[in-house]
């Protein structure tokens, strides 16, 4: 099982269009995309991002899905900082001192676990894998001016201050060196991330460890707080995942790869209409991307709520209609065996996970 951190809330909305929808165009002028558009028709509703084509054939070969309209139980206030807090920490509120994640939680629960069984790669922290069970890590080389916690204050403190926010997502998609990203986690001009090639590093490092002893890997990619110019810089982001899931594949091999599921997860989605600046700001449901021989993909599971204004959530968000925490645990549920009762008590405390969506083999 491999876990992907999308930090800086992704717009699913972009990523996966709903074309069909007769609310959809009306609401981004310069963002609208379906088939018309260059995008990737999926199944008569739905369109890809042009900049996912390199996923296609996974698509077609039922090895990529996607869930539309999820959240976590997080609301209203629309934090980068709490919303990826909850997000990793899997709980229903950011209340009552849980300082694990659910990933180390889930280790906790399976046996045969040792060092070398899980592993959190890159350069931030990654609370998913924080916790009792014993877990590796590693980084790819890389050369930071501002220590990491440096980088979370200054992104914190521009959280209270809109322009200040919008202004350092931009910097973050145009500069050519490392900038203080409003996820919290180090961010740097997309394209010059994805030339970089530190997401292809990391992906093969994960691919070689789970061909050996390792079950667990997870990383985080940044670039999603698209609040200006997002044609642009969702274009990088989406391109530099689909590298990233292409390179995953090519790397384990077909025998391992028939067996890993590979989990994309953001903290919020993104307002249902565009901005004036051409991109969109914070809001509430979004995607979760999953990719790997064990998915059954070529579908977008959930339950679509429409995007007529009084379907909306708080008159200007895709509303959830999923806790995304449910389809990590059901596919987390068919992984490992662990129980519904283990599942949504301990790994993720206040869940109701629902019915099964079938979505691992």
């Amino acid at each position: 099982m491999i876990v992907i951190i999308l930090r800086g809330a992704m717009d699913g909305l972009d990523a996966v269009q709903p074309y069909g929808d007769p609310n959809y165009a009306g609401l981004r002028s310069s963002l609208v995309g379906g088939p018309q558009h260059g995008s990737l028709d999926l199944n008569g509703f739905f369109s890809m991002h042009p900049a996912l084509a390199p996923l296609a054939p996974m698509w077609t070969a039922g090895e990529l899905g996607f869930a539309h309209a999820v959240s976590t139980p997080y609301r209203d206030k629309r934090s980068h900082f709490d919303g990826q807090d909850l997000l990793e920490a899997g709980t229903d509120t950011l209340q009552g001192g849980v300082r694990d994640g659910w990933l180390n939680r889930m280790l906790q629960e399976v046996s045969g676990v040792t060092a070398d069984t899980a592993y959190a790669i890159g350069l931030g922290d990654l609370p998913i894998l924080r916790g009792k069970a014993p877990v590796a890590n590693w980084t790819p080389e890389a050369s930071l001016s501002l220590s990491p916690q440096a980088e979370r204050l200054l992104g914190m403190i521009s959280e209270s201050d809109p322009a200040m926010h919008a202004a350092l997502a931009e910097a973050a998609l145009l500069s050519a060196v490392d900038a203080p990203a409003m996820s919290g986690a180090p961010a740097r001009d997309a394209q010059q991330a994805r030339k970089s090639g530190k997401h292809l590093k990391i992906a093969e490092f994960a691919a070689r460890r789970l061909r050996e002893d390792a079950r667990v890997a997870s990383f985080s990619l940044n670039g999603w707080d698209t609040h200006r110019g997002q044609q642009r810089g969702l274009k990088s982001a989406l391109g530099e995942l689909a590298d990233t899931l292409v390179h995953l594949k090519q790397e384990l091999t077909a025998p391992v790869w028939a067996k890993t599921a590979v989990v994309a997860m953001t903290e919020f989605g993104r307002t249902a209409r565009e901005n004036g600046t051409k991109g969109t700001d914070h809001g509430t449901g979004g995607l979760m991307v999953m990719a790997g021989g064990a998915i059954r993909g070529g579908k977008v599971y959930g339950d679509w709520p429409g995007l007529d204004a009084q379907d909306l959530y708080a008159g200007r968000d895709l509303m959830p209609t999923r806790d995304v925490r449910a389809h990590a645990a059901w596919i987390m549920q068919a992984m490992t065996g662990l129980d519904r009762p283990t599942l949504e008590r301990v790994i993720f405390p206040g869940l109701e996970m629902g019915d099964n969506p079938g979505i691992v083999l």
